[in-house]
């Protein structure tokens, strides 16, 4: 459920609005840091609609409560509710105050006693004006600080975040031209600030604002001087600023930018402000994120070296094959020559695991693609010029990369076993299908996703009997007739991947292999 379900249930309200309160909640931490208050979005419970009213414009219903929507503490003072505010119902004094605001569409403030249900605070009303009609009310609760001088820095946040109030009563705050970044580092208010005006001069910079290009390389101060020329003197790894970094420094545009230096690296965030159509100034806020970066390059070089080991593991794989292969047409023994294309088999059927892997970033592998081509692999190699038939049904989905070579190497002498006894040189078809059971939560709290692998044949059946093993059963001997191909199987299904093996008569004849398999489940769910 969305916090905006009560505006969308309006009908004088459309997406666009929902979505731009989605902006401005996504955003507003910003608001309640250089406000030195708490936030809440307040929507009525009654809504008379535009078609009633005279004014032409939705308003609150006369004596409606308002919900509160949405709730933000600052993380630069002390918050004004301890407890969460989000669906608590605002009534009396202080819903009538935020339905005048609301008609009035003007930022008003209300006086302690007119919020006293609240909190016992001065608190100020900012509506929401988009299209000329309000979509909802902001209210902005702050400790005044009666008891000592505010600070310039203080001072400069309380004005900035005025500055934003008023945009946002005019709906041209925030903007929907702000580009979303996706990686780590965004910056905060704490971070480091700087006011500009529309000329691009920084009039204001704080503390940590400064240490950051500090780091960069300045020197000296950055009050009263051009943004975008100083950057332009900085040591960057890249010579210049770029046309997407122009528009951050100087405060045009609403976007993210990075500037790295030969030592740090800095993130940006422009955000111009307006009177009306006029740009006046803009706030930009910066981050040192010089050990996120490390951080994030040590991580791209180790996922680059694990796929490089299994790109190597598998070309090392390809050459055993490759050596098996060479080894078996000199054999002059069938047993021997067979024994060997058995382990070819099996070699390149771990070997493209490991190709797959080599692909991956995750430790998790896309099994489904890799079955596919597993099953006609197997095919392909047991049969002895037959034509036979392949049907994969169902998805594995994300498998552990642990446990992708033990299904692999299980499918693989399953499906060899389906042609080369099952059908035994005849033609037909082997219809391997996945089924997921549910999830299953151990003594010792651990969940494991349960997954049930059959394999059908077609061919000539092993008679009317059931056979299952699994747990300790499942490590005895090889059984007369049982080759090495099953013996690998059960002690893998049992040790690896903690499961059982069925063997039993398929609905329309032939042999079906059910196999159980448990795979450790992420905390997050099912890959």
């Amino acid at each position: 459920m969305a916090f905006t379900d009560p505006l969308r249930q309006v009908a004088d309200f459309d997406a666009g609005d929902a979505e731009w309160l989605h902006l401005l909640v996504g955003d507003w931490q910003l608001l309640a840091d250089l406000g030195f208050g708490d936030l809440l979005l307040c929507f009525p419970r009654d809504v008379v609609p535009a078609a009633e009213n005279p004014t032409g414009r939705p308003v609150p219903a006369e004596g409606s409560e308002f919900l509160v929507l949405a709730h933000s503490r600052p993380t630069t003072g002390p918050t004004a509710y301890q407890k969460d505010m989000v669906g608590e119902l605002v009534g009396g004094q202080a819903a009538r105050t935020l339905r005048r605001a609301w008609i009035d569409r003007s930022i008003e403030r209300a006086g302690p006693s007119e919020w006293s249900s609240l909190a016992p605070r001065s608190v100020t009303l900012v509506p929401l004006v988009r299209n000329r009609r309000t979509i909802a009310v902001v209210s902005v609760t702050a400790d005044p600080q009666r008891d000592r001088l505010p600070s310039r820095m203080e001072l400069v946040y309380r004005e900035s975040a005025g500055d934003l109030l008023r945009m946002a009563n005019q709906g041209t705050w925030p903007d929907f031209a702000v580009r979303s970044d996706s990686r780590r580092g965004a910056p905060r208010v704490g971070d480091g600030m700087l006011r500009l005006n529309a000329s691009g001069v920084v009039e204001f910079c704080s503390p940590n604002g400064l240490s950051t290009f500090r780091r960069l390389g300045l020197q000296g101060d950055l009050q009263g001087q051009n943004l975008l020329e100083v950057a332009r003197q900085l040591p960057l790894t890249a010579p210049g600023v770029d046309e997407t970094l122009a528009p951050v420094l100087a405060g045009t545009m609403p976007w993210r930018a990075e500037l790295s230096g030969v030592k740090a690296s800095a993130t940006l965030r422009a955000i111009p402000l307006r009177q009306g159509t006029e740009r006046t100034g803009a706030l930009l806020l910066c981050r040192d994120v010089t050990e996120l970066r490390r951080r994030d390059l040590q991580l791209v070089s180790k996922d680059a070296t694990i796929r490089e080991i299994h790109h190597r593991v598998k070309n090392n794989l390809q050459t055993v094959s490759a050596l098996l292969r060479l080894q078996s047409r000199r054999m002059h023994s069938e047993e021997g020559r067979n024994g060997l294309r058995h382990a070819m088999r099996r070699v390149s059927s771990i070997a493209r695991v490991h190709e797959s892997l080599s692909h991956e970033i995750s430790e998790d592998v896309d099994f489904d693609e890799l079955m596919r081509h597993q099953v006609k692999l197997a095919v392909e190699t047991a049969s002895a010029g037959q034509h036979v038939r392949t049907e994969v049904h169902g998805s594995f989905g994300r498998l552990p990369s642990k446990s992708a070579t033990s299904v692999a190497l299980v499918v693989n002498e399953i499906v060899a076993n389906a042609v080369e006894h099952g059908l035994k040189e005849r033609d037909g078809t082997v219809q391997l299908s996945v089924v997921h059971g549910e999830d299953e939560v151990s003594e010792s709290g651990d969940s494991h996703r349960v997954v049930e692998i059959a394999i059908t044949d077609d061919g000539h059946g092993m008679g009317d009997a059931v056979i299952e093993e699994s747990g300790v059963s499942a490590y005895r001997p090889p059984a007369e007739g049982e080759g090495l191909g099953m013996q690998i199987v059960r002690t893998l299904v049992a040790s690896e991947l903690r499961g059982s093996i069925r063997w039993e008569p398929g609905e329309d004849g032939g042999t079906r292999v059910v196999i159980t398999a448990r795979f450790p489940q992420p905390a997050s769910g099912r890959g």
